[in-house]
């Protein structure tokens, strides 16, 4: 066998490292990005592509807005755009902003788009709503007016974005709920709730007269009453409720007033059986007397028959008493 020409060894070994070095590059190096960036007419070195590597940006989410950003007009530079996206935005959302608001003629900075961007809200979105405004729909609203009756009421609230106030701005929670307190209060200040029924846009009127959107992201532009209805009659609600109230008192005023009705005729029951009880006493000692009586002569004993005679007497009448009380009940009964 012949043997390999040292020669094509160290041929094949440079083209082997030069292989390995065009895919180095081709990886670490975003050729294919940095010729289309020449293209578009953006001035960017591939070592400033390479430095991007080196801070672990990734660059094509600053190359490619700033090519939609030149393209548009927008004066911008990498510097700034790398900046926001170490800051952990979102580049091509804010450069979006940015021409969304070039066409519409809404001035916007690109420090206001990506402050907007980094506070958390969507600033693409707020660059819409301000050319085409959002509605917001509440649920029923109900407040009660000053002849107790509940009145519902749904309101559709338009609203426009306001871009110097969507940092530290209130959001459509807030909005809601300050539209709400109004409609409540304006039924509430009326006498009548057929006023209300009558004009709902009073409610829309007073509402928007009392500038609800004071520190909100948002500027309202009209609320519309879309739907009203009546609801209970809270009024009559709540003076049911008091009578109600009332007869329970009355009601355990009363028992009480039974209960101690009750605990006296016990008290007065228990001294009649006491008095009894003494009679029964007093009773038992007249024969005790009577013999102490005859055994000293102080008694004869023709007295003693004499009251002998009128005990039975007493006794008598007391029975033919009992029996005509009777057959009396019994005649009543018929």
């Amino acid at each position: 066998m012949n043997g390999i020409d040292p020669t094509t060894i160290t041929i094949l070994i440079a083209i082997a490292i030069i292989i390995v070095l065009l895919s180095v590059l081709f990886t670490f190096v975003p050729v294919m990005l940095w010729i289309s960036a020449l293209a578009a007419g953006v001035k960017i070195g591939i070592f400033e592509l390479v430095g991007m590597r080196l801070r672990r940006v990734i660059p094509a989410r600053v190359v490619n807005p700033l090519i939609k950003a030149v393209k548009a007009g927008i004066d911008l530079d990498t510097s700034r755009l790398e900046g926001h996206y170490l800051a952990g935005g979102n580049v091509d959302r804010v450069v979006n902003a940015l021409i969304a608001a070039q066409r519409a003629n809404i001035e916007l900075s690109f420090e206001r788009a990506a402050a907007i961007d980094l506070a958390g809200r969507d600033v693409l979105e707020a660059v819409q709503m301000s050319v085409n405004p959002k509605v917001i729909e509440t649920p029923f609203i109900a407040g009660v007016a000053m002849d107790g009756i509940e009145v519902k009421a749904k309101a559709r609230i338009t609203v426009r974005a306001n871009i110097d106030r969507l940092v530290g701005g209130a959001g459509e929670e807030t909005v809601i709920a300050r539209v709400g307190e109004g409609i409540v209060s304006t039924i509430g200040s009326q006498n009548d709730h057929k006023k209300v029924l009558e004009n709902p846009d009073m409610i829309s009127q007073t509402v928007l007269s009392k500038g609800l959107d004071s520190g909100t992201a948002f500027e309202i532009l009209s609320i519309d009453i879309a739907d009203i209805d009546i609801g209970k009659n809270i009024g009559a609600e709540l003076q049911t409720d008091q009578a109600e109230a009332d007869k329970k008192i009355a009601q355990a005023k009363a028992e009480e007033r039974r209960a101690m009705a009750v605990a006296q005729e016990q008290e007065m029951k228990a001294r009649v059986e006491e008095m009894r009880a003494k009679v029964v006493e007093a009773e038992a000692e007249v024969p005790m007397a009577l013999s102490e009586a005859l055994r000293k002569g102080h008694m004869g004993v023709m007295d003693y028959m004499n009251y002998q005679n009128v005990m039975a007497d007493t006794d008598m009448r007391d029975s033919i008493s009992k029996a005509t009380d009777d057959e009396k009940g019994h005649d009543n009964q018929k």
